[in-house]
Parts: C-alpha cells; structure tokens; sequence
C-alpha cells in the first residue's frame, strides 16, 4: 500500500478509519483519495483498504 508516497505493507485488510487514526490524521480534517477517488467522510469506516491500495490524505490547516 502507498500513502502519501510511502510504501507500507499490511498484515491484514483495515478500514480507512483505522489506518488514518493509526497514522495520527485528524478525520474530521482530511480529504482523501484511494486509486483516484475521493472518499467521502460518511463511508471511511466502510471502506477497507489493502496492500494493493495508493492513498493520498491532504490535512487542512487554519491560518491567515
């Protein structure tokens, strides 16, 4: 699996939850891409992600 450019290799199968909050990413501050498309926020609990997987997470950050 990639994410954000970096090879990692699962033991098993996990939810887009998991691995975002293994990975320390805010959710309620994300937007992500698996395989070019956008993952909405209500269906990561939903979506399962494995080796075979390329994921971007963009953080937002607030400031002016």
């Amino acid at each position: 699996m990639l994410l954000n450019g970096k090879e990692f290799i699962l033991d098993s199968e996990i939810s887009l939850t998991t691995l975002l909050e293994k990975n320390n990413f805010q959710i309620s501050k994300v937007a992500v891409e698996i395989n070019g498309d956008i993952c909405p926020k209500a269906n990561f609990d939903k979506i399962t992600i494995s080796n075979q997987d390329i994921i971007e997470v963009v953080s937002f950050v607030g400031g002016g």
